[in-house]
């Protein structure tokens, strides 16, 4: 084990990189590049697919030569992905028709409430686990193939993309499988991946003829569907391609079913939310698919292969890291770090909330025509008030799952764990302890992303042995325990159901 290790590729929303893992799950070498973000009209957001391989080809490689290992000392490479966002490309060119569409567009908004009107919700929701929304990728893959311009696929032949995908001559996937077939040429995702796509059945463990007719989705373009951790590997690398070396890609999970995995959330009742772009409030409930009362989701947490599969509950919130950037973006702040300074620099926000619905609102709200909403601004508001408003507003989104996964599980958190990139802010971690009213527990790694990912992968081919042996690798760095009375966090947050109450239902177009 000493000169072996597993590598895994986290391909995010806003950037892309490849962390390599030891055997006691340290980070021994990383890289990261960040990738455009195009918004072609209001709430519509784009990635471009071959960005997003090119830069994959460039962390990975220069990871590697950062830290002096060989392509061929990885044991295996575990893919972890923005889930949702959604993509096809030309079978035989290897040609993506159309940008790739985010996880957080918007466009499919009244398709949805098209499905809504016609009494399908619960029709969908008993099939997959998920709210209908256009978040997930079923109308995505619906607008790309009524959309795309055929001219792109450089072909001859004048047909329409609908009946070259009816002839299995396009391929559908989200991030995770066109990485897979751009390493390996075989086309695949997970059960994670798959059942975010609102087309999966999640009881059967496959692709929904009826899903797939409603949304003209045709079966052609679907690819397999494997377990999160897999002895038979999904592919191996070409030793003839960028890496050099002839390595088994043999894991991948959606994002934050990764970060679920690497914080070893094995059990049921286990819980863990991540802080990316977004929050993802995640509690494991064993091989149960617990129906959600209280608007959350019900996913494949991950499976192995020749088990049955683990079920979770959880809450998907849109905007929070992004909130952060958008104070960057508007230049209220100069790099996120600042935030944590800013917001101790005054007692209170003065009585300022803000709502990032910046995309609409996700758990457990559903409201895809809410939009961002800053309430209670006086002219003795400063910026301090509205930084230390965004990061409240994070923490009172992760209550309001919090309470909604209590309510459906009947199991009370006595800790959380928390990962992403802002549980660095120490105010944040605190604040949330605060608010939520339960310990918040950091581990030491704090991208269990990619950690999840190469676990799954390790465990498939033996560099890992058990569940136990991954266990034993998780190291707390910090807990934060509740300071605030629970009266006035309840106060707070009532106010914040104020401010939601007036962000709700604005986009008409």
């Amino acid at each position: 084990m000493e000169d072996s290790y597993v590598g895994a590729i986290d391909q995010g929303t806003t950037g892309t990189r490849f962390m390599v893992f030891d055997h006691a799950g340290e980070v021994v070498a990383n890289a990261y590049e960040t990738h455009e973000q195009y918004y072609p009209e209001p709430g519509w957001v784009e990635h471009d697919p071959h960005e997003i391989w090119e830069n994959t080809k460039t962390v990975v490689t220069r990871a590697l030569a950062e830290a002096g290992i060989e392509a061929q000392q990885l044991a295996a490479l575990g893919i972890t992905n923005q889930r949702e966002t959604t993509l096809l490309w030309d079978a035989a060119t290897d040609e993506p028709v159309h940008n790739a569409l985010v996880w957080q567009d918007r466009r499919t908004t009244e398709r949805i409430e098209q499905l809504e009107a016609a009494g399908k919700t619960d029709w969908v929701r008993e099939r997959t686990g998920l709210e209908p929304d256009a978040y997930f990728s079923a109308t995505k893959a619906e607008w790309l193939l009524d959309n795309a311009d055929p001219i792109k696929l450089q072909r001859t032949r004048p047909e329409d993309i609908r009946d070259r995908a009816e002839e299995g001559e396009l391929m559908f996937g989200t991030i995770d499988a066109w990485l897979i077939y751009k390493l390996t040429g075989e086309h695949v995702t997970d059960v994670t991946n798959a059942s975010r796509t609102m087309l999966f059945d999640i009881h059967e463990l496959e692709w929904d003829p009826e899903l797939l007719e409603e949304f003209r989705v045709p079966e052609a373009i679907l690819p397999e569907v494997r377990p999160s951790s897999d002895d038979a590997f999904y592919g191996t690398t070409d030793p003839e391609g960028f890496l050099g070396a002839e390595v088994p890609v043999a894991g991948a999970l959606g994002d934050q079913q990764a970060a679920l995995f690497g914080q070893t959330c094995f059990d049921e009742g286990d819980a863990k939310n991540t802080y990316g772009t977004g929050s993802f409030f995640l509690m494991n409930t064993g091989d149960e698919a617990v129906t959600s009362d209280h608007g959350l989701l019900t996913t494949v947490g991950f499976q192995r292969s020749g088990e049955p599969a683990q079920y979770a509950l959880e809450g998907s919130i849109f905007v929070t890291g992004a909130a952060i950037e958008w104070l960057e973006d508007i230049s209220l702040i100069e790099n996120p770090a600042e935030t944590e300074e800013l917001a101790r620099a005054v007692d209170s926000t003065d009585g300022v909330y803000l709502v990032p619905a910046f995309t609409g609102l996700g758990a457990p709200h559903w409201d895809g025509r809410a939009r961002g909403t800053i309430v209670g601004m006086t002219r003795g508001t400063r910026r301090e008030h509205i930084v230390r408003a965004t990061l409240e507003s994070i923490a009172y989104q992760t209550r309001d799952v919090a309470e909604a996964m209590e309510a459906d599980s009947g199991i009370e958190m006595a800790s959380l764990r928390v990962d992403g990139g802002a549980v660095k802010n120490n105010f944040l971690c605190q604040l949330q302890a605060d608010i939520i009213g339960t310990e918040i527990t950091r581990p030491e790694v704090d991208e269990t992303t990619a950690l999840g990912a190469a676990y799954a992968a390790g465990l498939a081919v033996g560099y890992w042995a058990d569940l136990d042996e991954l266990r034993a690798n998780w190291q707390e760095d910090r807990q934060f325990a509740p300071e605030m009375s629970p009266e006035q966090a309840d106060r707070q947050h009532e106010r914040w159901h104020d401010a939601v109450d007036r962000s709700l239902d604005w986009a008409r177009e």
